[in-house]
């Protein structure tokens, strides 16, 4: 079983372009925001639930919650 499946794999909307890792709009953003948020409060499960409930793919979900490092900087230009 992969915890990290998500059964809308193909249609969420927050999905990013393969190549360039594009977010597609600030409610995708604010929505990782608040799972990196929930994962750091509570736990990593309650945070992939959160991020699945939300349709964020699961290569998403995957690279912000087991790779922290490759997640996206904030910041301007």
């Amino acid at each position: 079983m992969n915890l990290l499946r998500n059964d809308n794999d193909t249609a969420g909307t927050c999905a990013e372009n393969e190549q360039n890792y594009e977010r597609r709009d600030d409610r995708c953003r604010d929505i990782v925001d608040h799972a990196i948020a929930v994962q750091h409060s509570r736990n990593t499960m309650s945070a992939v639930e959160y991020l699945k409930s939300h349709d964020i793919t699961a290569d998403v979900i995957e690279r912000v919650m087991l790779w922290p490092e490759r997640r996206r900087r904030r910041g301007f230009g």
